[in-house]
């Protein structure tokens, strides 16, 4: 999910929770539900390290525990200092169990979202790399930021109303309004799953090109609820399909955008032997393999077919191996399909 979404999730938990709040809650809340995709950082480091650390190490259940107590333990320690200054004595002592609570709500809604949507999640990192993924929400959903925003801009308008007609209320505003928002922000992300596991029954339910599927998924769009980009797998293809859930649209499968995997050979066997290549598939959902013939050898490279063509998302990454005429590999690397490749 992208970081608009989470910190408008995060300042919605928290206004829907100030009561309970502890001295810097919402901070503590936003700071924590925000502090995975530190994680991102790694792109820098280039394709190779994003498809390591990416959605990993900060996005992990060890990960997550680590996240909340450090952003609870900068807090406290910033309480200390503040409580030392006889200039605000009446500020209430923030206490570390309570801060942690607040710091776990922002890290576990983060986590949540991003299990729901995007690539996936490694929730057992490091001693399980595989991946958990609903896949039933876009990584940007226009629809939950514009909701988030006028749940939390709302009560602010309206008490911006009522001081200039005279009105005058000391308690914070806005809780009932977040509670609301979140409901129907859960309720959101209830009916797409519903609509997502719609979508995966369709697709399983065809045959393509007279082969019966092996298995398949529904990706969101961003925009529409009854819009889904479907992927199945057979025995020799990997099938695109647009699955549109409104009444009266019929699912045609040979309307599918057919891709072929490549014939057995020395050279596919090779590349699939190599490390990245094996890396690479605890990442890949829909991999699909393509050999090309080249002067000095041959060149293998492994597409995630979960990813659209044209996709430039730094997600959307693939891996590469150069072999020569022997079959011995002289070169392998990881990098995301946006990047001008030679």
């Amino acid at each position: 999910m992208d970081p608009v979404t989470h910190a408008l999730t995060s300042l919605a938990l928290a206004r829907a929770g100030q009561r309970h709040l502890p001295r810097f809650g919402t901070a503590i809340i936003l700071t924590a539900g925000l502090a995975p995709d530190l994680d991102y950082a790694s792109y820098l480091g280039g394709a190779s390290a994003f498809l390591r650390f990416h959605r990993s190490v900060l996005h992990s259940l060890p990960g997550a525990a680590v996240v909340a107590c450090a952003s609870a333990g900068v807090f406290w320690w910033v309480a200390r200092i503040r409580d030392r200054r006889p200039s605000d004595p009446s500020s209430p002592t923030l206490r570390f169990a309570p801060a942690l609570m607040a710091a776990a709500i922002g890290v576990a809604a983060h986590i949540l979202l991003d299990v729901a949507s995007g690539t996936g999640v490694q929730l057992f990192w490091p001693f399980r790399l595989h991946r958990y993924a609903w896949n039933i929400i876009a990584n940007l959903d226009p629809w939950v930021i514009i909701l988030l925003v006028t749940g939390l801009l709302g009560p602010v308008l309206l008490r911006m109303v009522g001081e200039e007609i005279g009105e005058r209320r000391k308690q914070p505003r806005g809780r009932v309004a977040a509670i609301c928002v979140l409901a129907i922000f859960a309720a959101y992300l209830g009916a797409r799953a519903v609509l997502h596991s719609e979508a995966v029954d369709l697709l399983l339910a065809q045959e393509y090109h007279g082969q019966p599927p092996l298995f398949a998924d529904a990706f969101p769009s961003s925009t529409s609820l009854l819009d889904w980009r479907g992927v199945v797998v057979t025995d020799n293809t990997v099938d695109e399909a647009n699955v549109l859930l409104a009444t009266g649209k019929q699912f045609d499968p040979e309307r599918s955008l057919t891709h072929y995997k490549p014939d057995d050979s020395p050279a596919l066997e090779a590349g699939q032997r190599a490390a990245a290549t094996q890396t690479f598939l605890n990442y890949a959902r829909f991999p699909l393999a393509s050999v090309a013939h080249r002067e000095d050898g041959y060149r293998f490279e492994l597409h995630d077919m979960q990813f659209p063509s044209g996709d430039t998302s730094p997600e959307n990454m693939f891996v590469r191996v150069d072999l020569n005429g022997g079959l011995h590999i002289t070169r392998q690397e990881f990098l995301f399909a946006a990047s001008p490749n030679p």
